[in-house]
């Protein structure tokens, strides 16, 4: 499996975000979704998916910014990949406003160097994307002048699973549990085409024990989920002194025995595995997070998705709660955690 290199790809940037690249204005909130806070963490959770599955990854850009095509191109060009995923969203029309495109598109290159074996990629994505989610399928298509998928040296698809300008599949960008069931599927189809048996990713089974001194695949997905809360880590697969002191202070985060092991308690928060701890008011940790992210993708407005549970993620879960028949009192329990962590819905315009 270790002869397997995957590129993964998110299309624009953030800081500044991409110019265009945006929903219409989000009721409720008063601010549009951007294209890339859908592509940046699909891509990660891609990247995630295949290192759990024994997979070599390559981010193809890092940066915040939005990286000109051609520096994107000329990186996958040096690196000698067994494909690129590239991760998009769709739009149609002005962008000023909602309508009703809908569905999950993948697209491939015909004048790529590798077409054959990119429109076969294309096609395990997709088939796993339409079964895998609710979304409504619009098939597989060729795009041509895509720089991603034409001019690279290694089969090459682009999965784009909604439309910024469809109201339902906007409030799915900034889902992080649709972000992971893009990236879960569209792995699941890397898989099949390698002919690789795929691990799930709620199994904690899957997860073995890590510890300082600990070398292999499992390392560097801790080091890169460690990195998505806040942490800095060379993401090189060797658990030493920098993982060992970021496990730690994410389990004191989290309320876990900080012992640096990394167990089925320390992934299932890094995961936010259900069943999820109760959390009101001053929580912190992953969970806290989650619950923000999935709040905001529901247009309740909850300040800083900053992984603290403050006045205004308490006041978003309130009124999130009052709409849905529970009782309004702030505290995130079974009802709500069952209630929230529905992938879609929330308020209607």
């Amino acid at each position: 499996m270790a002869t397997y290199y995957i590129g993964a790809n998110d299309e624009h940037g953030q800081n500044p975000f991409t110019q265009g690249k945006r929903t219409p204005i989000m009721p409720y909130i008063n601010v549009p979704f951007y294209e890339n806070q859908f592509n940046r963490p699909a891509k990660i959770k891609f990247m995630e998916a295949c290192l759990r599955n024994g997979l070599a990854v390559y981010d193809v850009k890092p940066e915040l910014t939005d990286t000109s095509i051609s520096t994107r191109v000329q990186r996958v060009n040096r690196q000698g990949l067994t494909m690129l995923v590239t991760f998009g969203y769709n739009a149609f029309g002005s962008g000023n406003s909602f309508n009703s495109a809908q569905g999950i598109s993948v697209y491939y290159s015909a004048r790529n160097v590798a077409a054959r074996q990119s429109q076969i990629i294309s096609e395990e994505v997709y088939e796993q994307l339409i079964n895998g989610t609710d979304q409504r399928g619009r098939g597989v298509s060729t795009l041509t002048d895509v720089g991603v998928l034409q001019s690279v040296n290694c089969p090459s698809t682009l999965i784009e699973p909604g439309f910024m300008t469809n109201f339902d599949e906007a409030k799915l960008m900034r889902d992080p549990d649709y972000q992971t069931e893009v990236a879960e599927e569209t792995c699941k189809g890397v898989c099949n085409y390698l002919g690789l048996n795929f691990i799930t990713r709620n199994n904690l089974n899957n997860y073995p024990l890590l510890r300082t001194g600990s070398n292999n695949n499992f390392v560097y997905l801790l080091q890169l989920m460690l990195n998505q809360n806040g942490f800095n880590l060379s993401v090189d697969g060797q658990f030493g002194t920098n993982t060992l002191n970021a496990v730690t202070r994410f389990q004191q985060t989290n309320g876990l025995v900080a012992d640096g092991l990394v167990g089925n308690r320390t992934w299932s928060a890094l995961l936010v595995l259900p069943p999820r701890p109760t959390v009101r008011k001053g929580s912190r940790g992953t969970f806290v997070r989650y619950l923000q992210e999935k709040l905001i993708s529901k247009l309740y407005p909850v300040g800083a998705i900053d992984g603290i549970f403050g006045g205004a993620t308490e006041q978003a879960t309130k009124e999130f709660q009052q709409e849905n028949g529970l009782t309004a009192d702030g505290i995130v329990g079974p009802a709500t955690w069952q209630a929230v962590s529905v992938i879609g819905g929330g308020r209607q315009r």
